[in-house]
């Protein structure tokens, strides 16, 4: 990654009053990686540990986010608890610090990708971080697969990085939750094959719903919600697609561990509580 590619979304936070300030490690290479493992943990323990930083926001999707895992200091983090945002591969850091250190996490856009919707996705995220009213986020049109309504703590991500958290200790538990997915570039029979491993390993067992957000360059809408209404039949929960995450131009953005609230009806995902802590 290129400095200039992080101008763009630097400047939208400085308009809306933040003093960014990178990383030591934020523009390091290794490879496919983004830096060696170490030289991102010491970024990351240092902006928990820093005072003066009030929230971290990950400048693009990481490869091998999930190799930090076994590695990060979640008594630590849960200490000096601050408001930490991503998605993407960055969905097996978000899940992780959910699941091991308590905190809400949120599932929104990165600074390399700030610019998208003519800033419209930095606002959305600044509404979820700093105001404790209850946020509200339109499912989409057209949207439901399955009507109904129900409410839960809502998780979620990338479909791809929840699925290979499967089988680790790093997956907050899916029963009774709202499970949102997004991926990208994937074909329908990969979408398929994701979707049956949930069900295959029990985490589709007790959902009180199931969101899809954009799932860019992959299956256009009307195969994509037959293949969410074939692989979630019989489960009898609320399922829609269409919620405005992911890798589209829109990526709202989520707390994850909130208590929230899914109407089809209204088509809308309401939180019902704070998005400090859990």
């Amino acid at each position: 990654m290129e400095a200039r590619e992080l101008d763009h979304g630097l400047a939208l936070l400085m308009e809306e009053g933040f003093r960014p300030r990178l990383g030591a490690n934020t523009l390091a290479r290794d490879g496919y990686l983004a830096g060696r493992d170490e030289a991102r943990l010491e970024d990351l323990r240092g902006m928990f540990l820093d005072p003066e930083i009030k929230a971290i926001f990950c400048a693009r999707g990481g490869y091998g986010s999930m190799r930090l895992l076994d590695r990060l200091d979640y008594p630590m983090i849960r200490a000096n608890p601050k408001p930490l945002v991503g998605y993407s591969d960055i969905t097996a850091v978000l899940l992780a610090v959910l699941r091991k250190a308590g905190l809400v996490t949120f599932h929104g856009p990165v600074v390399r990708d700030m610019g998208g919707k003519d800033g419209q996705n930095v606002k959305a995220m600044i509404l979820a971080l700093t105001d404790n009213g209850r946020l509200e986020i339109p499912l989409g049109e057209d949207g439901v697969v399955r009507p109904g309504k129900s409410r839960g703590p809502i998780v979620g991500g990338n479909l791809s990085l929840i699925c290979h958290l499967v089988g680790t200790r790093y997956l907050p538990s899916l029963r009774g939750a709202i499970l949102f997915v997004e991926d990208t570039g994937e074909p329908a029979y990969r979408l398929d094959r994701m979707l049956t491993h949930l069900r295959l390993s029990g985490h589709m067992e007790g959902l009180a719903a199931l969101l899809a957000g954009d799932f860019e360059g992959c299956e256009e809408p009307g195969p994509l919600k037959r293949l969410l209404a074939d692989r979630t039949m019989g489960l009898n929960i609320p399922v829609a697609a269409g919620l405005h995450v992911g890798h589209g131009r829109r990526n709202l953005t989520i707390p994850m561990g909130v208590e929230a609230e899914v109407d089809t009806g209204s088509g809308t995902l309401r939180f019902l509580e704070d998005r400090v802590s859990v």
